[in-house]
């Protein structure tokens, strides 16, 4: 189902919403800043003014006929960025702020962890799961792997790849080259993101940062 356009959380125009038979309607949570589907939920006409209202999730309990806001006891809430409702208007996507980085009631990340081989899945962002690939390699070495021999050599090593890939670059720029400029570029993302790992900075402070700058 085709999404419209993005809605804030407070002139989402509720009228439109199609609930089913017994009220309800899907809501599809998903994390605003890499795009991980992190939960599925219902909501009735209560729970989504509620939501609306407070700047958090609210759901409706079909097990125990009872609203719950998500992470009251846990303390991983969820702060609404956007509203968007389908083409059916009959199930809502919400994008959120996911406290704590934990959304299923097992402690992991997303409730969609398991899969065919039982590996959670990464992020929906290929830079984030490439920055997720990169401090795996950080916190579980493989002396044969690129990655950790740049790791190990630390900021000499990292920062000189960095240089060396900025100047690359620009001389791709220069020559008005698309594909030495995209393959540039890739290359230099990928030793900035291996800089941040060996100093520990999440690829969501970046992100966080894009998203404050583009407003």
């Amino acid at each position: 189902m085709a999404m419209s356009d993005v809605v804030s959380a407070q002139s989402i125009p509720v009228e439109k919403i199609k609930y089913n038979e017994q009220g309800l309607v899907p809501a599809i949570v998903q994390d605003y800043l890499d795009g991980t589907v992190l939960m599925m939920a219902w909501m009735n006409a209560e729970s989504l003014q509620k939501t609306l209202e407070t700047g958090t999730t609210w759901f409706w309990s079909r097990s125990r006929q009872e609203f719950w806001n998500k992470g009251a006891t846990s303390g991983h809430t969820q702060n609404v960025k956007s509203i968007r409702y389908d083409c059916d208007s009959d199930a809502i996507l919400v994008t959120v702020e996911q406290i704590g980085d934990i959304a299923c009631h097992t402690g992991e990340r997303s409730c969609f962890h398991q899969i065919n081989q039982g590996i959670t899945p990464p992020p929906a962002d290929t830079l984030s799961q490439v920055f997720q690939v990169i401090c795996d390699r950080r916190d579980n070495p493989n002396p044969d792997s690129y990655t950790c021999k740049l790791l190990t050599g630390g900021d000499n090593k990292i920062l000189k790849k960095v240089g060396e890939e900025s100047a690359e670059v620009v001389m791709a720029c220069k020559d008005d080259d698309a594909e030495a400029i995209a393959g540039e570029v890739a290359d230099l993302f990928y030793h900035t993101l291996v800089a941040m790992a060996a100093h520990k900075v999440d690829i969501k402070a970046v992100y966080r940062k894009l998203q404050e700058r583009r407003r």
